[in-house]
């Protein structure tokens, strides 16, 4: 009597094959029976007034208008927080000429260059200076001694 030539491996392996085969004819079947959009009203989406996606289109009395040129982006350029503010010079490097000033109130650092001295600063000196936003964030301007 000769042994069978299927062996359980091989009878595994042709039954996840057709397992996997029938999977795909019916995720097939599935997408053939889902409805397809065929106009531009059955494909479009809306978002309402909260940013979620809808598919009925918003009320148009409910539609504000906005003016492009009212609209700004980024901060302005000369634009300054308070008037004057007092501090000390934390750090300063006179060889590359910039620094760091140690606010009084909030112990923030504020960037300090030498092109916007008064007159000269050096090490704790106690200053007196106003402040505006630079590409990295606040500036010291028009700096001197208290």
């Amino acid at each position: 009597m000769a042994r069978s030539k299927e062996t359980f491996d091989k009878r595994n392996k042709e039954q996840k094959r057709l397992k996997r085969r029938q999977d795909k004819q019916l995720k097939m079947d599935e997408r053939k029976g889902e409805k397809k959009a065929t106009n531009l009203e059955d494909m479009m989406a809306y978002i309402d007034e909260n940013g979620n996606i809808s598919d009925t289109p918003p009320d148009p009395r409910n539609k504000k208008v906005y003016n492009v040129d009212d609209i700004q982006i980024g901060i302005p350029a000369g634009n300054t927080r308070d008037s004057t503010r007092t501090g000390s010079v934390n750090f300063f490097n006179e060889e590359k000429g910039f620094g760091f000033i140690l606010e009084d109130g909030s112990k923030e650092k504020i960037f300090l260059h030498a092109s916007n001295l008064l007159e000269p600063v050096g090490l704790n000196d106690k200053v007196k200076y106003e402040t505006q936003f630079g590409e990295r964030g606040l500036v010291a301007i028009n700096v001197k001694k208290r």
